[in-house]
């Protein structure tokens, strides 16, 4: 499934955001995750974002409402809960639904408090999924039927916490990626079929996905064939040239040449950088010393932007 913790292997466009399943310690102070909403006011939230979020911008486009102020539930405002959610581990639940209703304090009421109602039961959700997925075990051999009704189970779980039209706005994507997933399972594991009619029925069902998701997914399989393609003519800079402005068009291919030299300059700079990042990690310098040392090297290597991202990827060494 390409919205809970456990996905079917395959290279198409799923979900925006990933959905990492939560649980609740019995020092969350909690009985249930909603009863964490509205308590905002007394939880200390620190003032630096989590690490991985560093660098990042909040989503935006969530906080849509109608002529009289009802919030209208989008993809975007899973995309706001999730992108503070995925920071779990690094700040407590707590924390993290703190900084979702600061987010959410934007609102105007009626739709504020639509809103945290919404978050409330979307932590409910992800609990009770968390729970599943667990009952579940090993999934990784269940044929297409079995996903089926595990995709049924997690829907039917939706629509128990969700309402109707928030769980279509929240899942809608993941959903129809879920039924491609089920039913390539199906044309792939049936023997009856030639390898012609497999690649038949699997063309017709993408065709059922949402115009998005297609145009996504032969993306994927252009830039597929591309990395192939750029690993057989490696040394021909000319003929991969040539390849790449047939395939993608002037504009795209110039952008793409640019961006490919773009990070072949950072791979080398990133490369001369770590190997003196290690030498003065070793070097037995004290805390304060080391820290300050490393503000130095990474600033000889990297213009500010860039070392928000190397200190981002220091930070997950």
């Amino acid at each position: 499934m390409t919205a809970d913790p456990v996905a079917v292997d395959d290279p198409v466009a799923s979900a925006p955001v990933d959905e990492p399943p939560i649980s609740v310690s019995h020092d969350e102070g909690a009985a249930a995750p909603s009863d964490l909403v509205n308590n905002a006011s007394s939880v200390r939230i620190p003032e630096q974002l989590p690490a991985s979020l560093a660098g990042t911008s909040v989503p935006d486009g969530w906080d849509r409402t109608d002529r009289l102020g009802n919030l209208i539930p989008t993809p975007h405002l899973r995309q706001l809960f999730e992108y503070f959610l995925s920071a779990l581990g690094e700040e407590s639940l707590q924390q993290l639904v703190a900084r979702i209703e600061t987010a959410l304090s934007a609102l105007e009421e009626p739709a504020r408090s639509q809103a945290l109602a919404t978050l409330g039961n979307y932590l409910e959700y992800k609990l009770a999924v968390s729970d599943l997925e667990q009952s579940y075990g090993e999934v990784s051999g269940l044929g297409a039927r079995e996903m089926q009704r595990r995709m049924a189970e997690i829907q039917a779980l939706r629509r128990t916490w969700l309402d109707a039209d928030t769980a279509d706005a929240f899942f809608a994507d993941d959903e129809a990626v879920d039924r491609f997933q089920i039913e390539k399972l199906r044309i792939t594991s049936d023997d009856s079929l030639t390898d012609e009619q497999k690649a038949e029925a699997l063309r017709q069902a993408e065709s059922s996905l949402p115009e998005p998701l297609r145009k996504a997914r032969e993306e994927t399989r252009r830039f597929a064939d591309y990395e192939q393609v750029r690993r057989e003519l490696a040394d021909d800079p000319g003929a991969l040239a040539a390849w790449r402005q047939e395939a993608f068009g002037d504009a795209a291919a110039d952008r793409l040449a640019r961006l490919e030299e773009e990070q072949k300059d950072w791979d080398r700079r990133w490369q001369a950088y770590a190997s003196e990042r290690d030498r003065l990690l070793s070097s037995g310098l004290a805390e304060p010393e080391r820290r300050e040392a490393l503000e130095r090297l990474r600033a000889s290597h990297f213009n500010e932007t860039e070392r928000i991202r190397a200190q981002a990827l220091d930070s997950i060494r």
